[in-house]
C-alpha cells in the first residue's frame, strides 16, 4: 500500500531492495532525499531501525548525494495501524 501511494505521488520507489546482508523493506528516492525504510509487524519501530543499522541499509546510497533518512515502522495486527514509527 505505501509503495502504491508513493508511486502515484511521482516518487521513485523500491520494494524489497536486496543488499548483500539483507532486502530493504522500502527504498523512496526524491530529488534531494533518499528514504530507507524497514517495517515490523508486532515489533518494535525500534527494532526496525536498529536492523537498518546493523544492516548497513543505507550504504548503496551514501554516494546518490541525497540525504538519508533512515524511517523504523512497526504496524499492529491488532488496530492494523501503524503503531510507531521512529526517524534516526
Amino acid at each position: 500500500m505505501l509503495w502504491l501511494l508513493f508511486k502515484l505521488m511521482g516518487f521513485y520507489v523500491q520494494a524489497e531492495y536486496h543488499t548483500s546482508e539483507g532486502r530493504i523493506d522500502l527504498v523512496l528516492q526524491s530529488p534531494k532525499f533518499c528514504y530507507v525504510m524497514e517495517f515490523k509487524l508486532d515489533g518494535t519501530a525500534e527494532e526496525a531501525l536498529a536492523q537498518i543499522e546493523d544492516k548497513h541499509y543505507a550504504l548503496p546510497f551514501d554516494t546518490s548525494g541525497r540525504q538519508i533518512i533512515r524511517v523504523g515502522m512497526n504496524f499492529d495486527s491488532k488496530t492494523r495501524n501503524i503503531e510507531r514509527w521512529v526517524i534516526g
